[in-house]
């Protein structure tokens, strides 16, 4: 029984030896994933479109230099954040919107928040404000927190898959998600009268 790496690993091999149709597969598994992502750091459609086109057409030509050494999809992620991160600097302007797709992302994000499930006017008012802060407040976070909030709680991504993605120790993404959780909680307290210790350490 073969393992996610290596049944893409057989489909790099295949590019590598001339297969284009491998590398359409290849990009219909991961473009949603990779979207999903892109769309949280780059709030234009329109933009974040182009920067995954973007991270495709540079995963393609540098194919053939992939050795194994990572899971694909980290290296295809790294590849996707760092392309984002270029257009970032290039705007040096972030204008968030939120959207029905980012509020929907936002009552998700923590399991504690379960207001949506009483549906009571009060509580669908106050989960959409719940959801509306947990997005502001996601997005104003520094490039690299936001990036590893993401990929933990968004794309569910484990602790060492994002220290690949990221290229950092697991020290270093653990204090991340700590401080980026921490933060939202603050945020979040006055709404929900969180606890003092309501930041969960996974």
């Amino acid at each position: 029984m073969t393992t996610e790496r290596e049944r893409d690993q057989l489909l790099v091999e295949r590019v590598q030896a001339g297969d284009r149709q491998a590398f359409d597969l290849l990009v219909a598994k991961y473009q949603r994933r990779l979207m999903r992502l892109i769309l949280r750091l780059i709030h234009d459609r329109a933009e974040a479109e182009d920067v995954v086109q973007d991270t495709f057409i540079k995963a393609f030509r540098a194919l053939r230099h992939f050795r194994n050494d990572s899971a694909f999809y980290s290296w295809l992620y790294r590849i996707g954040i760092n392309t984002a991160k270029t257009y970032l600097n290039v705007q040096r302007r972030r204008e968030p919107i939120a959207t029905e797709a980012d509020i929907k992302q936002g009552e998700n994000f923590y399991e504690a928040v379960s207001l949506h499930d009483i549906n009571t006017p009060e509580s669908v008012l106050a989960s959409k404000q719940i959801a509306r802060t947990v997005n502001a407040t996601v997005d104003a976070l520094p490039l690299e927190l936001r990036t590893t909030i993401l990929l933990r709680e968004i794309d569910g991504l484990s602790y060492e898959e994002i220290a690949e993605v990221m290229l950092c120790p697991i020290g270093t993404v653990r204090s991340r998600i700590f401080r980026a959780r921490e933060l939202i909680a603050k945020k979040l307290k006055p709404l929900l009268d969180f606890p003092d210790n309501w930041v969960r350490r996974d």
